[in-house]
C-alpha cells in the first residue's frame, strides 16, 4: 500500500458536499461500510490529505492529463515495491513471462516496459498487459499465468496487479456516487505463478456474464479522470445470480459451498454480505476478504491478491476453495483453487 491513509479525509470531505438532509444518511452508509482504512498515492501538504489545502484536489478537479502524470510514475513505483515484497518471499530468478493487471491509468510505453525495464528483465521476457477488466481482472491475470505454466511447464510467471483508483475522484455531490468512491483506495500486488506444487494451486476457471446487468458496473473516461459508476443493485443481482443453481454449479463445481474455502473479491461490505448470505456460508468463511476491505478497501483489481496473500498467511481447514470477483459487464470471473502443500 502507498503510505498515505485518505478514508477519513475523504468522508469529511464528502460529508460537507452533500445537502443537510443527505448528510446523515451518507454518515450511516459511510459508518456501516466496513472499511477502516484506505490508502493513496497522492500526499497532501504537512500531513494533510490531497483533498485539503495544497493537495491535489483542493483547488477543483485536475484534468485527465495531470492524473494520468502521476499513474505513469507512480503505479510503476507501487508494483515495484509489491514485487520487492513477494522477493523476500520466494526467489524471482529466472522470469519467463510477465503479467501485469491495471484499469486506473494509461501510459505507453505501457506499464508492464516500464516494469521490466526497472526490474532488469531480458527484452526476451513476454509480456501481457491487462487493461480495463476491473475487478475480476486479478482472475483473468491468474488464469492467463496457468494457461502459460500448463503450456509450458518450465515457465515462472510474474504475475502483478496495481491500481491508483485514488487518482479519480469525481465533482458529486449525491450520496450514490459519493458510497461508490468510498469503497476504492490504491494498492500493488504480486504474485509467482509457476509448476512447482507450493503455495496455492490454481485449479479451473470459469467465467459468467449475468443477464441483464451490463450498466450496473462502468467506468466512463471523462476530462475529468474516469468516472466510476457502481449501482446500488449490485449487491442484490449478485445474490440473486448465486440461488440459481446452475451457476452456483459453474462457480462451486459441484463441492458444497461450505465445505470450500473462500477468496471473494472485497468489492464492498454489501457484496461480501450477499455471497455469504446467498451461499449460506459460515459466519467466518469470508474473514479474509473483511479483513481487506476493512484495511484497504476496495483495490480494484489487487483486491483479490491481498485476500489470496492472507490465505497464504493463515491457511483455512478446508485444503479446496473458490477465487471470485464481479466486475463490469456485470460478470463473474473465478479459479478453482487447493492448497498445495
Amino acid at each position: 500500500m502507498p503510505p498515505h491513509d485518505v478514508h477519513h479525509a475523504f468522508i469529511a470531505w464528502a460529508s460537507d458536499r452533500v445537502d443537510d438532509r443527505a448528510r446523515p444518511l451518507f454518515a450511516r452508509m459511510a459508518a456501516r461500510a466496513g472499511i477502516a482504512h484506505r490508502w493513496s498515492v497522492l500526499p497532501g501538504v504537512g500531513g494533510a490529505s490531497a483533498v485539503e489545502a495544497g493537495g491535489f484536489y483542493a483547488d477543483g478537479m485536475p484534468g485527465t492529463a495531470a492524473r494520468m502524470a502521476i499513474y505513469a510514475e507512480a503505479a510503476p513505483g507501487l508494483a515495484l515495491a509489491a514485487i520487492g515484497a513477494l522477493g523476500e518471499q520466494v526467489g524471482l530468478d529466472g522470469i519467463t513471462h510477465l503479467v501485469v493487471a491495471s484499469c486506473t491509468g494509461f501510459v505507453a510505453p505501457g506499464i508492464d516496459q516500464i516494469i521490466a525495464a526497472r526490474l532488469g528483465l531480458s527484452s526476451a521476457v513476454e509480456r501481457l498487459l491487462i487493461g480495463f477488466m476491473g475487478c475480476y481482472a486479478a482472475i483473468v491475470a491468474l488464469r492467463s499465468a496457468r494457461h502459460i505454466v500448463r503450456s509450458d511447464p518450465g515457465a515462472r510467471v510474474l504475475v502483478v496487479t496495481v491500481e491508483l483508483s485514488s487518482l479519480h475522484l469525481q465533482q458529486e455531490d449525491a450520496v450514490e456516487p459519493l458510497l461508490a468512491m468510498l469503497q476504492f483506495g490504491d494498492g500493488a500486488a504480486a504474485a509467482l505463478v509457476s509448476a512447482e506444487a507450493s503455495g496455492i494451486a490454481l485449479g479451473r476457471p470459469f467465467a459468467a456474464n449475468l443477464p441483464d446487468s451490463a450498466a450496473l458496473i462502468r467506468w466512463t473516461i471523462t476530462d475529468t479522470g474516469f468516472a466510476m459508476h457502481l449501482d446500488g443493485a449490485v449487491p442484490g443481482r449478485i445474490g440473486t445470480a448465486l440461488t440459481e443453481p446452475g451457476f452456483v454449479a459453474t462457480v462451486t463445481g459441484g463441492t458444497p459451498p461450505a465445505d470450500l474455502f473462500w477468496a471473494v473479491h472485497a468489492g464492498g461490505r454489501s457484496i461480501l454480505d450477499a455471497v455469504q448470505s446467498a451461499l449460506a456460508l459460515p459466519v467466518d468463511a469470508l474473514s479474509a476478504s473483511r479483513g481487506v476491505l476493512a484495511d484497504n478497501g476496495n483495490m480494484s483489481s489487487a483486491t483479490l491478491m491481498f485476500v489470496l496473500a492472507r490465505l497464504l498467511a493463515d491457511p483455512p481447514a478446508a485444503r479446496s476453495g473458490v477465487a471470485l470477483a464481479f466486475g463490469p459487464g456485470l460478470a463473474a470471473e473465478g479459479l478453482a483453487l487447493r492448497f498445495a502443500t
